[in-house]
C-alpha cells in the first residue's frame, strides 16, 4: 500500500510541483515550451503531461524505496539529491538523445532545477512526510 502512495504522490507533485514550476519558467522566458502539454506521445497516444505525470509517480516509488527508511534528516535532502540526478540523468542521457533532442549545459541545468523541486514536495499532503512516529524516525507517506 505505501509503494501505492508513493506512486500516487510522484504523480501529483509532478502534476503541481514540476509543472507549476515550468510554468514559472515559461512566463519569465526561460523555457519555450508552455507547460501541461497535452500533446498526444506514441505509442499509447496519451497527453505528455500524462505521460510525465505517470513516470513521476514511477520515480516517487523508487525514491520512497530507496530512501523511505531514513531519518527525516536523510529523508528530504536525499529526495532532492537524487531526485534532482536520477531523472535529469535518465532524461538527458537517455530520453533525449532518442527522441533527437539537443542537450546542453542549460537543460541539464533546468532539469536538475525542475526535477530536484518536485521530490522535495511529493509528501507534502503528509505534511512532512511522517505519520503516527513519536520519535520521527520513519517517514511515510500521507
Amino acid at each position: 500500500m505505501i509503494v501505492l502512495k508513493a506512486f500516487i504522490s510522484g504523480l501529483l507533485a509532478t502534476l503541481i510541483f514540476h509543472q507549476g514550476l515550468f510554468a514559472v519558467f515559461y512566463l519569465v522566458g526561460m523555457v519555450p515550451s508552455a507547460p501541461f502539454n497535452l500533446t498526444p506521445v506514441p505509442p499509447l497516444g496519451v497527453p505528455s503531461v500524462l505521460s510525465l505525470a505517470f513516470f513521476g509517480g514511477l520515480w516517487g516509488m523508487v525514491l520512497w524505496l530507496l530512501l523511505g527508511r531514513f531519518s527525516r534528516i536523510i529523508f528530504w535532502p536525499g529526495n532532492v539529491i537524487v531526485g534532482a540526478i536520477g531523472p535529469t540523468a535518465v532524461a538527458m542521457l537517455l530520453v533525449f538523445p532518442i527522441k533527437g533532442w539537443e542537450v546542453s549545459a542549460q537543460t541539464w541545468t533546468g532539469g536538475l532545477m525542475l526535477n530536484g523541486f518536485w521530490p522535495g514536495c511529493r509528501a507534502v499532503p503528509g505534511n512532512d512526510g511522517r505519520k503516527g512516529d513519536q520519535k520521527g524516525l520513519k517517514p511515510e507517506i500521507f
